[in-house]
């Protein structure tokens, strides 16, 4: 397998969640590592463990809804490291509603920005030192953009895009050496349910009642990892998500049930 040593890394999303723990799995290696979140505090506390374990670190407080922040992140990689290897869409949030129940359509764009756009910005500006390199694309999405999850429609059409964005990029890129790797995740332990939004675009603040059952970030960061190295197309974490791919085409209402099972128990 291949090793991340000496490779430059970007990760965006990193100051928690899945985005922390790839950071902190892939230090040991002794990448050079280029953090990206809003939070600049919770980056450099990263940025501090990452290289207590081994790897260079570059912390760069972006805002990936914004285009310039996007570039500015891929500039100051580029200035810092002199080039660029790996790029981890990563970065997301969420929303917790019914269509019917939402008062502010504009939560949607909001979605789309941070769960889809962001990927486009900072992939479309990494592109030129990705083919330069062979790199790798890593894109972050979930199993909710392979089928659809009830309350979750804005957060599914976001994961749907990044899905078609990235199947579609792959093709244009078969010839250049660059892979582009899909994760799907499915329910992982994470900030990003406590700071999802509910329908009127407030954090809902409480994790789900159900969230033991979930996949720890550490052990999703692994299989990620895993993944990366293998250049592997897709990557589904569990073995719904792969069920759910196949039964759905045969009998779709079995994985409607399991999508409305799945969203009951996470308000018990």
């Amino acid at each position: 397998m291949t090793n991340f040593c000496q490779h430059v890394i970007v990760i965006t999303g990193a100051s928690e969640g899945i985005g922390r723990a790839l950071a902190l799995g892939l230090a040991p290696q002794q990448p050079k590592l280029v953090l990206a979140a809003r939070n600049e505090k919770r980056l450099q506390e990263v940025a501090s463990e990452c290289e207590r374990a081994g790897a260079a670190t570059c912390v760069v407080p972006t805002d990936v809804t914004d285009e310039q922040a996007c570039y500015r992140l891929v500039q100051r990689t580029m200035e810092t490291f002199g080039g660029l290897g790996v790029l981890v869409n990563n970065a997301g949030m969420a929303m917790r509603a019914t269509l019917e129940e939402v008062s502010n359509l504009s939560l949607f764009e909001h979605l789309m920005k941070v769960n889809y756009l962001s990927s486009v910005y900072c992939t479309k500006y990494a592109l030129p030192y990705l083919k330069q390199s062979q790199g790798r694309v890593v894109a972050v999405a979930s199993v909710a953009g392979l089928t659809g999850v009830p309350t979750r429609t804005g957060y599914c059409a976001s994961k749907y895009a990044m899905m078609g964005f990235f199947e579609s990029l792959r093709m244009e890129l078969d010839e250049a050496g660059v892979s582009i790797t899909i994760i799907a995740p499915d329910f992982v332990v994470s900030k990003v349910h406590e700071r999802s939004f509910d329908a009127h675009g407030q954090q809902v603040g409480e994790p789900p009642a159900n969230q033991h059952t979930y996949l720890t970030a550490e052990a999703c960061a692994a299989m990620i990892i895993q993944a990366m190295e293998k250049r592997q197309r897709l990557l589904v974490t569990s073995w719904r998500g792969y069920l759910g791919r196949f039964v759905r085409l045969i009998i779709p209402n079995v994985i409607d049930g399991i999508a409305k099972k799945a969203v009951k128990e996470e308000v018990r």
